[in-house]
């Protein structure tokens, strides 16, 4: 860590400030993720606005109408507020300047075609009326009820007073993750898998831990020497001695 001249530990606080100002981009993502429930992407009948209450206002649905451009069909409030009119129907790129909007239809077609999710890190510069933004866009991928992934939900939050409206922004950073990555990974061992012991010609002892239901097998246990130096093995039954002879007889008389 830093430390000041006095030799004190300053701890930087810009990452848990730049997490604090963009906290409705991560409350949309991760509604998202939740209801992607390992698949590809959602789809757009999943999505229930009482999962992102708290970040309604900056939240958006876009629909690809051509390559590089997408329109929007449900947008919050926010978004309404920064061009200074109802921005339902128009493209995404309306938000940005003429420099990002060839940048913002490639990112746009990575987040269709991949498909993938982007953050976007935009900037807007300081005008009359208008002070200095920064803002944060987030696009991750849905399909529409037709089944093709054509529906993007997206989140754009700003950080400072919008000041005189439209404002428009450039793109400072991006970062595009496909989403094939997810499904791509080397599954992780189990730890409680045990490995198959080598064949030595002996039989192996049975182990002493025994996963689910399965029981120990009962080890087998020779029966003691007697006496005569042998196993005790199983008593024969006592013959019977033969009894008196019948004293009736059969006379045939011819």
């Amino acid at each position: 860590m830093p430390q000041d001249g006095d030799g004190s530990t300053v701890i930087t606080m810009a990452g848990y400030v730049d997490a604090a100002r963009f906290n409705a981009v991560q409350e949309v993502e991760a509604y998202w993720e939740a209801i992607r429930a390992g698949r590809l992407v959602p789809r757009r009948s999943d999505i229930d606005p009482r999962g992102i209450e708290r970040a309604l206002e900056y939240a958006f649905i876009l629909e690809r109408v051509a390559p590089g451009i997408a329109r929007m069909r449900i947008a919050g409030s926010h978004l309404s507020d920064l061009m200074g009119m109802e921005v339902r129907g128009m493209p995404l790129s309306a938000f940005m300047t003429p420099q990002g909007r060839n940048q913002l239809g490639e990112i746009l077609e990575e987040v269709f075609d991949s498909p993938a999710r982007a953050v976007v890190d935009l900037h807007a510069e300081r005008g009359i009326g208008k002070p200095e933004i920064a803002a944060r866009l987030v696009l991750l991928p849905m399909k529409s009820d037709l089944g093709d992934i054509s529906r993007v939900l997206g989140c754009l939050a700003t950080n400072g007073e919008i000041g005189r409206a439209p404002r428009r922004f450039d793109i400072t950073a991006s970062q595009v993750t496909p989403l094939l990555g997810d499904f791509m990974r080397p599954p992780e061992e189990d730890p409680r898998e045990e490995q198959a012991p080598e064949t030595t010609g002996t039989r192996p002892e049975p182990t002493t831990t025994y996963p689910g239901l399965q029981e120990p097998s009962a080890r087998y246990i020779p029966a003691p020497a007697g006496p005569s130096g042998q196993g005790d093995r199983p008593r024969r039954a006592p013959k019977m001695k033969p009894g008196p002879r019948p004293y009736l007889r059969v006379v045939q008389d011819d």
